[in-house]
């Protein structure tokens, strides 16, 4: 509420309308373009998060769970390496079921593949991702509304493992045997805090339209102050 109303006072009521017009899902920033200078990302930077997704949901195709682990242990983006699967908090007080210490469910945004489904991507409990999302969803391929594999073991049995559902927005656990897909992720931001990050160009629109909105309205009043000092100095 603070923002608004400073923003109301400062640049007024064309600024509102921009603010309301800014995305309101995260942010993601292209990184490790294949193509030297390019826009071919190989993964996107989530700054909320602090977590780095490869652009690609469905790399390697469904596999067990020591197979999902060792892909993403072994794997090389852009020369980047040190991958991982994506964690699942526990207990996590988000989830919609809690049961014996243990949170699954749909809602689960603790964890990280519930923040990436609610909160990146635009998805819906109990709806598929293909189905509702936003338009973070078009810059991933190969989103599969299906079980993805999670690098945490159930706690106290070492055959399960847990799992998230794009399919319905719901974690859940599986025996490490089965065969599901695998989405890596990586902490941080793999381009480095020396390797400057490009803004999209919506982004940069956006940012313009502030600029040119506010000196439009500063110029404004302005004008409106001249205006009545003249007709003060006329009395």
């Amino acid at each position: 509420m603070f923002i608004r109303r400073y923003i109301k006072q400062i640049i007024g009521p064309l600024g509102l309308a921009l603010v309301a017009a800014l995305p309101a899902h995260a942010a993601l920033i292209g990184v490790l373009p294949a193509t030297s200078g390019g826009t071919d990302y190989q993964a996107y930077y989530d700054s909320e998060t602090d977590l780095t997704w490869l652009a690609d949901a469905n790399a390697n195709g469904a596999m067990s769970w020591t197979a999902a682990n060792a892909w993403a242990r072994d794997l090389t983006i852009g020369g980047v390496s040190d991958w991982r699967l994506p964690k699942t908090l526990q207990p996590d007080p988000s989830c919609a079921q809690q049961f014996g210490g243990q949170s699954l469910g749909t809602g689960c945004t603790g964890s990280e593949m519930g923040k990436l489904f609610y909160d990146v991507l635009g998805g819906t409990a109990n709806r598929s991702i293909d189905a509702v999302h936003n338009d973070n969803y078009a810059k991933f391929t190969n989103i599969f509304s299906d079980f993805y594999w999670s690098g945490t073991s159930l706690a106290g049995a070492d055959d399960y493992a847990w799992l998230f559902d794009f399919g319905y927005g719901a974690q859940d656990i599986n025996t490490k045997s089965a065969a599901l897909h695998a989405w890596a992720v990586h902490p941080g931001n793999v381009a480095g805090p020396s390797t400057p990050t490009v803004p999209e160009p919506q982004s940069l629109w956006l940012v313009a339209l502030g600029l040119i909105t506010a000196l439009l309205w500063l110029r404004r009043s302005e004008r409106l102050r001249d205006a009545a000092g003249s007709e003060g100095e006329t009395i």
